[in-house]
């Protein structure tokens, strides 16, 4: 059995309610291997290649393992610290990007390619967009938003060291974008709960994990679904992700915001395209993805959807 005294009483009541009881324990029990999680990070392809990332890795002395689905990709070897990177050049020079894996998984579900308009409606603090301008050569026409002032900055600012040039930072609420704009793809990492991301024995989530916050989030959720939707030109995709394991929040928005928008449906995701190395959990609409918490992956959710092209009148 699974000790879940240390874990928020809303999520534990959410989990077993969502799933069956073999998937309910593994999420629970992998809720409780992520205080054990290593540090992850990527190789920033826009100042770094994995291998000379690698070369200074090995020169510190800090032990690794690569991961077969993202060549930039590295996990640190069990007991290292992120305060071991600190202090190297790697570091400083904006070469690597902490990050968790299961965060590196929506830009690259995204596929964008060079030349096309990009938006990412919820960007700080600016991971993901670093990653899509580095995985399109840095030739995309990007667009990141970000409603708080604060965070706004943040992101600017990583934006900057890692390299990620030529991007328009907006500081707005994404759900209320002026539909003057439109984008061939979409990656709309949304606000969440973070259940994915609970770690067993922390005080805050026991007090942050509540009804209302769900309830909060999923109206924003949805504005911001009926917005990424409306903004999406013809025969555009849309990445939908969040890092929560609730299906109120997931396949439930997604199932929801199809029906509101009926030129749109899922573009089937198949676990092979992650080298079949994904933790993942059964949910209710075929084709997305939940990932189930790990020792090294977090809670996540994605959807990509696809936005029909407009039928030629003859």
């Amino acid at each position: 059995m699974i000790d879940t005294t240390q874990l928020p009483s809303f999520l534990v009541q959410e989990v077993e309610a969502a799933y069956n009881q073999t998937d309910a324990e593994q999420v629970l029990a992998g809720c409780t291997a992520a205080c054990e999680r290593p540090v992850t990070l990527r190789a920033n392809a826009l100042k770094a290649s994995a291998d000379e990332v690698a070369q200074a890795l090995e020169a510190a002395g800090i032990g690794f393992g690569r991961v077969p689905w993202y060549p930039d990709a590295f996990v640190l070897d069990a007991g290292t610290r992120e305060r071991a990177l600190w202090e190297l050049d790697l570091y400083r020079e904006g070469k690597i990007y902490l990050q968790s894996l299961s965060s590196m998984l929506p830009p690259l579900v995204l596929e964008a390619a060079a030349g096309e308009d990009v938006l990412d409606m919820c960007a700080a603090p600016g991971g993901k967009t670093s990653q899509i301008a580095a995985l399109t050569g840095g030739n995309a026409h990007l667009t990141a938003c970000e409603m708080n002032g604060p965070r706004a900055e943040k992101l600017a600012y990583n934006l900057d060291k890692l390299g990620a040039r030529n991007i328009n930072v907006m500081r707005t609420d994404a759900r209320k974008l002026d539909t003057f704009f439109s984008f061939d793809r979409i990656l709309l990492d949304a606000p969440c709960t973070g259940t994915g991301t609970v770690r067993a024995g922390d005080e805050r989530a026991q007090k942050r994990i509540t009804p209302n916050l769900l309830s909060k989030v999923t109206k924003s959720q949805r504005a911001l679904l009926d917005r990424a939707l409306t903004v999406l030109k013809p025969g555009g995709v849309l990445v939908y992700s969040t890092c929560s394991i609730l299906p109120a929040e997931n396949e439930d928005q997604v199932r929801a915001a199809l029906k509101r928008h009926r030129d749109c449906e899922v573009a089937p995701l198949e676990p092979a395209m992650f080298s079949g190395a994904l933790p993942l959990v059964p949910n209710g609409l075929e084709g997305t993805l939940t990932v189930r918490p790990t020792k090294e992956f977090e809670g996540f959710y994605l959807a990509k959807i696809k936005k029909a092209s407009r039928v030629r009148k003859k």
